[in-house]
């Protein structure tokens, strides 16, 4: 294992963050602010409780998952895609590198600045409602799995994207509404029965709730069946990556 080569690519797409450091960090914070202004007061005025606990505690796993998943997925395709756009891709292909330490250096350092940002978020929360954290570890690991499978996710949306306009299709106009329909701001239980059951197939639901019920031991769906699901969805964006670089898929052609 080449650990230089990885060290090399990790810093380099770190170095990024801060050139961006109003884009990347100043904007997702005065987001996620925003939320709990609007919902918070909105309609936390109106609905004191989900499950025993505040409205505006109940929602912040879910406003974490939605930065999460849209800063994994938007570094983790970006990263990827921009030496393709510019055909630098070809020096680190040529490169005594293997595909396995590109994945690395790339995936990992979309992976930290999703975790960066996450915890970011979480400590902004804490200013506007009070968080408890049930089970940490459990927490942690949902923090990381989710993170290190979106940015994978967004790896595979770089390599297949051949424009920006398809490079922003899946972020921004997939994604959010998966996040926001998954539960982030309200409990499926809040829904008519055949709306519960059309959510089961979201499959962020299942990363909202078990990530909330971390937190406060509250969820829609088995924690388990949560934790099966983000490791599946892992796995499949691994072997859609393996098969990738198998190919050539958009790399060498």
């Amino acid at each position: 294992m080449n650990f230089e080569a990885i060290k090399a690519i990790y810093l380099f797409e770190m170095a990024r963050t801060r050139r961006t450091l109003l884009q990347s960090v100043v904007s997702p914070v005065i987001s996620t602010s925003l939320y709990f202004i609007v919902f918070g007061t909105a309609i936390g005025s109106r609905i004191q409780e989900v499950g025993g606990v505040s409205y505006g505690a109940f929602i912040t796993p879910g406003l974490i998952m939605l930065t999460l998943l849209t800063q994994c997925i938007g570094n983790g395709s970006f990263g990827i895609y921009f030496p393709k756009f510019t055909g630098t891709v070809y020096e680190i292909l040529s490169a005594p590198v293997a595909m396995t330490e590109i994945l690395a250096g790339y995936v990992g350092a979309a992976a930290t600045k999703g975790l960066m940002i996450g915890t970011i978020i979480l400590i902004t929360a804490s200013f506007f409602v009070d968080i408890t954290i049930a089970h940490p570890f459990m927490m942690i690991l949902f923090f990381v799995l989710t993170a290190v499978s979106f940015s994978l996710f967004g790896f595979i949306i770089g390599i297949w994207a051949t424009n920006f306009e398809q490079l922003n299709l899946i972020p921004m106009l997939v994604v959010p509404p998966l996040t926001f329909l998954g539960g982030s701001f309200y409990s499926i239980d809040m829904l008519p029965p055949f709306w519960q059951t059309v959510s089961h197939f979201n499959p962020v639901l299942y990363l909202i709730s078990g990530f909330r019920w971390s937190f406060y031991e509250i969820a829609d769906v088995n924690p388990a069946i949560s934790l099966g699901m983000i490791t599946l969805f892992l796995a499949l964006c691994l072997g859609v990556v393996g098969w990738m670089f198998k190919t050539g898929y958009r790399l060498r052609n």
